[in-house]
């Protein structure tokens, strides 16, 4: 198994054991190779949920620019909402989990077909 491999089944467990999401692993698959090298990088591979600006790149670079949606307070309502869902408490919010729920909650799974 490879180090991508098992960087998936991690963020699979993580959907499962702190989400309570069972995961689409096509899909989890997909959003993880969609976020490239990030995911080998400590800090890159996570999302800091109290950091205004680091929620500002996950709306403006992920849901705008990758997703294509349009601005508007639903989209940080939803990061905050998938945020929630992770734990306030969680320390490492992987940027692959966050994505995927996201990607799930605007219902844009098209956009990894």
């Amino acid at each position: 198994m490879g180090k991508r491999d098992e960087l998936i089944a991690k963020y699979a467990e993580d959907l499962k054991s702190k989400c309570g999401m069972d995961a689409d692993m096509d899909l989890l698959t997909k959003v993880t190779i969609g976020c490239g090298p990030a995911i080998y990088d400590a800090d890159a591979s996570t999302v800091a949920a109290s950091q205004e600006g680091e929620l500002e790149t996950v709306k403006n670079n992920f849901l705008i620019k990758k997703l294509g949606l349009s601005d508007g307070p639903e989209l940080m309502e939803a990061i905050n909402t998938a945020m929630e869902t992770y734990g306030m408490s969680e320390r490492n919010k992987y940027r692959a989990v966050v994505y995927y729920m996201l990607t799930k909650h605007f219902g844009k799974e098209s956009v990894y077909g």
